[in-house]
């Protein structure tokens, strides 16, 4: 059985705000849809991600903010992290830890974000560079 994992929900204060700061990410703005005056849904895609984040309103009882560490994977840390800085977002410095390097943001909320580098395993010696 296949399961795949397609949308998160992002809870938000300002959709408009959060909209404006995952497109600066780099993040693709796939939807906007305002249902009704109590719904409003917005899709944003990370750059070659299978999966969304939605943020909106009245798509989730979360507090805005509570997400903690959402994870993605990233080719290079540096080379995410000077780019995420050109675009004017605040991350943290890049953090070598045996399991990868590791750039931390977090959106105007308060949702944190981990964006991962994965260790080299395929040599003798499993460390992070």
């Amino acid at each position: 059985m296949d399961m795949k994992l397609e949308l998160v929900m992002v809870p938000v204060t300002d959709v408009d705000r959060a909209k404006e700061f995952y497109v600066r990410a780099g993040f693709n703005a796939d939807h906007d849809q305002t249902v009704s005056e109590e719904i409003r849904f917005v899709q944003l895609t990370p750059p070659g991600s299978g999966c969304s984040i939605a943020v909106g309103k009245g798509l989730t009882g979360m507090a805005p903010g509570s997400l903690d560490n959402l994870q993605m994977v990233v080719a290079d840390a540096d080379e995410t992290h000077a780019e995420l800085t050109a675009r004017g977002i605040d991350v943290s410095p890049v953090e070598d830890l045996a399991w990868g390097r590791f750039v931390r943001f977090a959106d105007p909320d308060g949702n944190r974000w981990a964006l991962q580098q994965l260790p080299d395993w395929s040599g003798s010696s499993a460390t992070a560079r």
